[in-house]
């Protein structure tokens, strides 16, 4: 009863940090690791366990900002730096976000098509789009945060996967511990890819804003260290638990469809399909309602920091929490980036070409984001107490040095070579 009981104060402890860790995988993200795995078999698992603690950290910030500040991370800049620099973070996330959006709904639709063959991938995508937007309009915000934490469980298929085909103990770990890197183009491109789609830019602003919802919803007014520890071990076991959703990924593509000679997949179907006839009906199974789950985590969290972003910029009211009728613009910019992206799937924007973009984005601004909370978050003036550590600094100047060499390195291969 004991270990019942513990189980359930955990389980109610975890809120923003497990939504923001389950939606960093989201179907993009799965296409991304897929092509890691089909491309350079095992070759790539390490990089799982150098993301977990960058991202851990910054998103550790990003939610210490909130609690701290009681206003989103555009609040905070809106507040302390330069106008110039809020509306370059605004022009480059919009076209980003959206990208993001338009790839996962279309990913989504195409394995509702995958499993259901006689209804065509389009009308999935635009099913999903309509159900996404009555779901954030319609229900409050604790339902809401409640439904995405639950479908976080949907993602635990993924740990089950990889066992469904046999594996080899030993090279495994040799691939997890022992780093093997590839000095050609494409290895340092998908080492880029993965550095993109683990450390976002929407998931920094997502936290921060989040943070203060729950903090309104509980109406928490002041912030101690219990409320910091508690926000920590959200944190740390959402980012975990991405990590371990990444690392099974890279695993099944790495072993079942490296192994069987397909090197080359460029999209969530494409990895789906090619499981069936090597792992089985249930991996197929498995895998492809792991994406529908997890871009029903994810497409909220990408519209919901877009509008944190926009109203947060130009002082419109704003909240999950609020109704439709108090908050018109937040919600309607909600609808207007879903409808957006799926619009990008009819005029031609290919679900390939907007990852690549979306990576190229976000790779510019991710840099510049992450020195900006490092300096807010050793700004006592704003933080108060609640600085950053040693360790954070170092894994946060870690994780600057790393996405400044990763975006470097993709506008050169993107641009140059």
């Amino acid at each position: 009863m004991d270990i019942k009981r513990r189980i359930t104060r955990f389980w109610k402890l975890l809120g923003p940090g497990l939504v923001t860790g389950a939606s960093d995988d989201d179907p993009s993200g799965i296409a991304t690791y897929s092509q890691a795995g089909a491309g350079f078999g095992l070759s790539t698992l390490w990089t799982s366990l150098i993301a977990f603690p960058l991202m851990a950290a910054i998103q550790k910030m990003c939610a210490r900002i909130g609690l701290v500040t009681k206003q989103g991370l555009t609040g905070t800049l809106k507040k302390h730096y330069p106008k110039p620099l809020l509306y370059l973070m605004l022009l480059f996330s919009f076209p980003a976000i959206i990208m993001n959006i338009g790839a996962d709904i279309a990913g989504m639709g195409a394995v509702g098509n995958l499993l259901f063959p006689s209804i065509d991938q389009s009308y999935f995508s635009v099913f999903f789009t309509i159900l996404l937007i009555g779901l954030i309009v319609y229900l409050p915000y604790t339902q809401i945060a409640s439904i995405l934490k639950y479908l976080c469980i949907v993602m635990l298929v993924y740990f089950v996967v990889p066992f469904l085909y046999k594996q080899d103990l030993k090279e495994i770990l040799i691939a997890t511990f022992i780093p093997k890197i590839e000095f050609t183009k494409e290895y340092i491109a998908i080492l880029v890819g993965i550095l993109g789609t683990t450390i976002s830019p929407y998931l920094f602003f997502w936290q921060a804003s989040v943070e203060v919802e729950e903090m309104n919803v509980h109406k928490k007014l002041l912030v101690n260290k219990r409320i910091i520890n508690e926000m920590e071990q959200d944190v740390d076991f959402g980012m975990t638990f991405s990590g371990f959703v990444m690392y099974f990924i890279i695993l099944t593509t790495g072993t079942v469809l490296y192994n069987s000679g397909i090197h080359q997949i460029d999209t969530v179907e494409q990895a789906a399909s090619a499981l069936k006839p090597l792992a089985g009906d249930l991996a197929y199974l498995l895998f492809a309602i792991g994406i529908i789950g997890t871009g029903l985590i994810a497409i909220p969290v990408l519209s919901g920091s877009l509008s944190y972003i926009f109203t947060e910029t130009f002082g419109w009211e704003q909240g999950l929490n609020k109704r439709f009728h108090e908050a018109k613009g937040f919600y309607s910019i909600i609808a207007f980036s879903l409808l957006v992206g799926l619009s990008l799937n009819y005029i031609g924007i290919s679900p390939i070409d907007a990852l690549i973009y979306t990576a190229i984005l976000y790779g510019m601004t991710a840099p510049v984001l992450i020195a900006i909370i490092l300096h807010i978050s050793n700004n006592k003036e704003i933080m108060g107490e609640n600085t950053n550590s040693r360790l954070s600094n170092a894994l946060g100047l870690a994780a600057l040095l790393i996405m400044t060499f990763a975006a470097g390195a993709l506008l050169y291969l993107e641009f140059v070579a």
